[in-house]
């Protein structure tokens, strides 16, 4: 696989992909913890752009090809410290990787553009509306929560798998991927080949899990995002699915609750992930959200 692209962002280097128009609307796409861009699969990005956006996908700083911040940290310790006064420092908070798609969006020429964010992305992109809300035109927060600890908590399952040693080898990490999607995917709906060939792809490209580790500590260290989506006017679409193990559905219904006029659409049948048979409603969804915030 071709080197990707490279932006200049925050004081690291962010690597990018871009589909469709750069004169049409840009739709930067955020993906969640220890992913790589190529988990926005090419045919979903360029069914975005066949309906008229510039489609932006992009490495997380600490993920495939863009910079690795190589600092340890103890995931363990800042989960024992939630919700006290004695937080360990990390090596960077969401508020970081918020700066970093920013930075990217300077790099595009792109003053605004339309965030569409999974996961630990949503919670990126909540943060940029916080941050920086002159550079969202609308956002899309899916799978994701608002920080708040009461809500949008894993099984005990999913917390277990998500905890789980690394694995250590390109079949371990392709094993991986389909023992989690057993756990958190969408029942019946995801591809088996397809998740092996893309954990294949992202061990090739750079597997690295002390950056999901620093990627997890983040999360955990920036606390909830309340208070500021409380005050956001950016216009706002949260999706969620009804089988989600990983972030439970509460914690999609409370940023539709804490975010001033945002709409909520559960998707029944939908896990924590981005299944083929899911694309056409997540498309037109997101079509539809940015036609009308255009």
């Amino acid at each position: 696989m071709a080197a990707m692209p490279v932006a200049q962002s925050n004081g690291i280097e962010i690597a990018y992909e871009t589909f469709g128009d750069p004169a049409a609307p840009t739709v930067l796409l955020v993906m969640g913890l220890g992913s790589q861009m190529i988990h926005w699969d090419v045919e979903f990005c360029e069914g975005i752009a066949a309906r008229g956006f510039h489609v932006v996908r992009f490495d997380n700083r600490d993920m495939g090809e863009s910079t690795r911040i190589d600092e340890p940290v103890d995931v363990f310790a800042v989960m024992g410290a939630i919700g006290s006064d004695d937080m360990p420092a990390v090596p960077y908070l969401l508020s970081d990787m918020a700066a970093d798609a920013v930075g990217l969006l300077d790099h595009l020429g792109v003053d605004e553009a339309h965030l569409f964010g999974v996961s630990m992305g949503g919670m990126i992109v909540q943060t940029v509306a916080i941050e920086h809300p002159q550079r969202v035109r609308s956002l899309t927060s899916v799978m994701s929560t608002t920080g708040d600890r009461d809500v949008g908590t894993p099984t005990a399952e999913a917390m277990t798998a998500l905890l789980s040693p690394p694995p250590q080898t390109r079949d371990e990490l392709q094993d991986t991927a389909v023992r989690q999607a057993g756990v958190w995917g969408s029942p019946g709906l995801y591809d088996v080949e397809r998740l092996r060939r893309i954990a294949g792809e992202a061990w090739d490209r750079g597997y690295d899990p002390a950056g999901a580790a620093r990627q997890l500590a983040a999360i955990f260290a920036s606390g909830s995002r309340s208070p500021g989506l409380a005050e956001i006017a950016v216009p706002t679409l949260v999706i969620h699915g009804t089988a989600d193990t990983l972030v439970q559905p509460s914690g999609g219904e409370r940023t539709a609750e804490v975010v001033p006029d945002a709409k909520l659409l559960m998707i029944d049948g939908m896990g924590h992930d981005l299944s083929p048979p899911l694309w056409p409603r997540l498309i037109d969804a997101l079509a539809m959200h940015a036609t009308e915030h255009a």
